[in-house]
């Protein structure tokens, strides 16, 4: 088996609960946060998922609840999807066919470059380098199924 794990279909393996724990380091102070919760991606009716983020954010030593919510919309082939923000402005593209994928997003002056990488039929990450004139960041998220 290769370093990446190719995904034939994307939406059918994202699919379904995820555990997940993400590193949010600001390179500029050097400070570090961490999110621990689940993602659960659901079945669109027009097609597609929605992906449902909840957990809890620490930063600085102080814990709050955080979650976000986006589309993965069907891409060019089934190893493919169009990320979408909930309110459908476009995010990124995603690839998963060779297992590998790098996607950018501009945000403002501010540019976010994201590597996806799938171990295996469980377990795939994404690390977001984020670098502009308001941000210096690097966001590692793991992925894991629930056994």
């Amino acid at each position: 088996m290769g370093e990446f794990w190719p995904v034939e279909d994307v939406l059918t393996y994202l699919g379904g609960n995820w555990r997940v724990e993400r590193t949010v380091r600001d390179l500029a102070s050097d400070a570090e946060g961490r999110f621990t919760g689940t993602t659960v991606f659901e079945p669109l009716e027009e097609g597609g998922l929605l992906h449902r983020e909840s957990g809890t954010f620490v930063w600085q030593g102080v814990a709050r609840p955080a979650e976000r919510t986006l589309r993965f919309l069907p891409g060019q082939g089934p190893g493919s999807a169009l990320v979408r923000f909930s309110d459908g402005r476009p995010f990124h593209d995603l690839d998963l066919t060779t297992g590998r994928y790098v996607a950018d997003h501009p945000c403002a002056a501010d540019l976010y470059r994201g590597e996806f990488t799938v171990r295996d039929e469980h377990h795939w990450r994404s690390v977001w380098r984020v670098r502009g004139p308001a941000k210096d960041l690097v966001l590692t998220t793991g992925y894991a199924r629930p056994i």
